[in-house]
């Protein structure tokens, strides 16, 4: 099933031992990276733990430390957890991805974590753009922007809007219909 090939993927990163990157985020229980690289894979990802964590925790500036995450998954962690992790892995950039961001990339913590979402008008939904990051051979950053296309309405027979149903709003993001 294609599905199962996603339990095989690799959980992390380390771009030439200074820019740690995952799609979540941080977890409370990483203390080693040697912790990711002892994950059996193939594996089913669990509900809460490690792996969980680098799936689907979140940066939130308007706390301290940690806490649980509005999502119903893993938790929320401030820019002093992403300063304390980059220093005690002599680490520069934390790059993630997960959450829409208006622009396509958005830093957080200082510069020292970036938010990645290369999916322009996410879910048709939402006037976001998408990004990819470049790094180059002495880790300068560079961004692509990817502009959403115009929408362009799809009926139905009956004359109704037709697709996927309405996704999940992001966090932070304007739709058409105003603040999510």
């Amino acid at each position: 099933m294609f599905t199962d090939c996603f339990n095989c993927l690799p959980i992390a990163a380390v771009i030439d031992d200074k820019i740690f990157t995952m799609h979540g985020g941080l977890s409370p229980d990483l203390q080693s990276l040697e912790q990711i690289r002892r994950v059996m894979r193939p594996t089913d990802v669990p509900d809460s733990g490690l792996l969980s964590d680098l799936l689907w925790a979140d940066p939130d500036k308007d706390i301290v430390g940690w806490s649980e995450n509005d999502r119903g998954v893993s938790f929320t962690f401030g820019p002093d957890v992403v300063a304390r992790f980059l220093q005690k892995h002599d680490m520069d950039l934390i790059c993630r991805g997960h959450q829409v961001v208006e622009d396509g990339y958005e830093f957080f913590a200082n510069r020292h974590l970036v938010t990645l979402f290369s999916a322009p008008n996410y879910c048709g939904e939402f006037d976001n753009a998408g990004a990819m990051m470049s790094v180059d051979d002495s880790l300068l950053c560079s961004f692509q922007i990817l502009k959403p296309a115009e929408k362009k309405q799809k009926y139905a027979y009956n004359g109704t809007p037709s697709g996927m149903t309405t996704p999940t709003p992001p966090r932070r993001l304007k739709n058409q219909n105003g603040p999510t």
